[in-house]
């Protein structure tokens, strides 16, 4: 997994203020691009799944230098969204809803090189997570 571990580091830095109002935003982006996934939260408590998105970004932050433990916690948590009717097209959702909220957020710093890093961060985090819930299927 090779990610640029800086700028993920530093941008999300730059959210981390703001974080609490940025996982609001994301949900509100991803309903409004792809209202199909409102039914994935029919059931929730909204506030509690923002925290949890909330608390799942610091910690894939906090150990992109530590690969061993972001793929164990990554495709923990693949395995444990098979369990909430996750389906592997959803992931694609999920990330380009995250892409638009950190350019949100971000704005004149949400440069081309930093929208790749996460682009490329997202992608692996999807696969990680994949893998995990392939794990517990198969």
């Amino acid at each position: 997994m090779s990610l640029n571990v800086e700028l993920l580091e530093q941008s999300f830095a730059q959210i981390k203020p703001h974080s609490e109002e940025f996982v609001a935003s994301f949900y509100e982006n991803l309903f409004t691009a792809y209202p199909e996934a409102k039914a994935l939260f029919a059931k929730t408590n909204m506030a509690e799944q923002r925290k949890h998105l909330l608390a799942a970004l610091v910690l894939v932050v906090q150990n992109l230098r530590k690969p061993e433990v972001l793929v164990e916690i990554l495709q923990t948590l693949g395995a444990k969204h098979l369990k909430y009717g996750t389906l592997p097209e959803h992931y694609p959702l999920v990330g380009q809803a995250l892409l638009t909220t950190f350019g949100q957020y971000l704005q004149q710093d949400w440069t081309p090189e930093i929208k790749q890093a996460w682009t490329d961060a997202l992608e692996a985090i999807t696969a990680l997570m994949l893998q995990g819930a392939a794990e517990v299927s198969s």
